[in-house]
């Protein structure tokens, strides 16, 4: 929604300022917006998914087949009202998804994706009960080409480089100084 009287454009349903992450301002066709969570809790719990019903107005919203909310579009006059960048965020089952990219592609740290979970998936989705409380959580990916991407960073270059240099030159300094003990003892 529209920035009120100096205050910072929050979401009409939980209040809570929007943001590039959890709180992504989008658009429905009535042209309403509201934060992708709060879209995500209406869309689990409307009997259609594929209609989402405006929470102020009562405008339809047809999604497409298989379509989440989060591919409605975002609001990008909000997101640049608050001097922020889209991220990407996604649903999987009853979690919203967010992956965090590292800034620089030298930067030697694996992406971390954060989730919500949006309530418990009822029996007939999942074989096991998990847990109510709404929780945010950073969850490690394994990436197959992890060591394969760290040989081509320059700077693990150098530093392996640098690695192999001073442990060859200790194991000649310590061979060293044990071939001269014994040279000096077995003659002496």
């Amino acid at each position: 929604m529209a920035e009120q009287q100096g205050r910072e454009p929050e979401c009409p349903v939980c209040w809570n300022p929007f943001n590039n992450t959890f709180h992504t301002p989008k658009v429905l066709d009535c042209c309403h917006s509201f934060c992708v969570e709060c879209l995500a809790h209406i869309s689990l719990v409307t009997p259609t998914r594929r209609r989402l019903l405006c929470p102020l107005c009562r405008h339809p919203t047809v999604l497409a087949s298989g379509q989440p909310v989060t591919d409605l579009p975002t609001d990008t006059a909000v997101l640049t009202l608050l001097r922020l960048e889209p991220h990407h965020v996604i649903l999987e089952g009853h979690q919203l998804c967010l992956k965090d990219q590292p800034k620089s592609r030298y930067f030697l740290r694996q992406p971390r994706v954060y989730t919500l979970d949006l309530g418990p998936e009822t029996a007939s989705q999942a074989g096991q009960p998990q847990d109510v409380g709404p929780s945010t959580r950073p969850v490690p990916i394994r990436s197959r080409y992890s060591l394969r991407e760290c040989f081509r960073n320059p700077h693990f270059r150098i530093f392996a480089y640098m690695m192999a240099v001073i442990l060859c030159g200790t194991v000649l300094f310590i061979f060293s100084i044990f071939c001269t003990r014994r040279f000096f003892w077995g003659v002496g």
